[in-house]
């Protein structure tokens, strides 16, 4: 990741594509189950779907516990913004007309196989950044920067764990 200079009211946004040699039906529901999230991220420690929710669609709400070394331990509530089976699952932390995060799994089929975008947007919404932030308005690009390229590296790491499931 270049150094692009951007302040969290930017909604800064990072994105990682790989290829997978599998049809899209076979990585979808690698995608779309929140239960298996944890278990492909560092950060991610645990999520549950919430009002009776069993599974992605449009207004399903999920609780996600997170934790980081320099940010401590949280947990957000997601909202499920896009969910078109075997294309876009995408779900806004936080409130959707205001995420501290959106975040967004995108699949299309390329040469015999899946291209898989993961991307992700910060804010506009607070979020924990945003306390950093806070304490430190001075170092704001920075803040932001180096966030950016922890989650490029972490999306990076969950997309080759997706590839090795898909593949196998």
């Amino acid at each position: 990741m270049e150094w692009t200079g951007a302040r969290y009211a930017d909604k800064p946004t990072v994105e990682v594509r790989t290829w997978i040699d599998a049809p899209p039906d076979r990585v979808w529901p690698l995608v779309s189950d929140i239960g298996l999230m944890p278990d492909l991220s560092d950060e991610l420690q645990s999520v549950e779907w919430l009002d009776g929710a069993e599974e992605p669609a449009v207004g399903a709400r999920f609780l996600g516990r997170n934790k980081h070394r320099a940010l401590g331990e949280w947990q957000t509530t997601s909202h499920v913004v896009e969910c078109v089976p075997g294309t876009v699952f995408a779900w806004a932390v936080g409130t959707p007309a205001d995420p501290a995060a959106v975040w967004r799994f995108r699949l299309e089929p390329r040469d015999g196989g899946t291209e898989l975008t993961q991307w992700m947007q910060l804010g506009p919404g607070r979020s924990g950044l945003s306390m950093a932030i806070d304490r430190m308005p001075d170092k704001e690009q920075k803040i932001v920067f180096v966030r950016l390229r922890e989650l490029e590296c972490g999306i990076t790491a969950t997309l080759e764990k997706i590839k090795e499931r898909a593949e196998s």
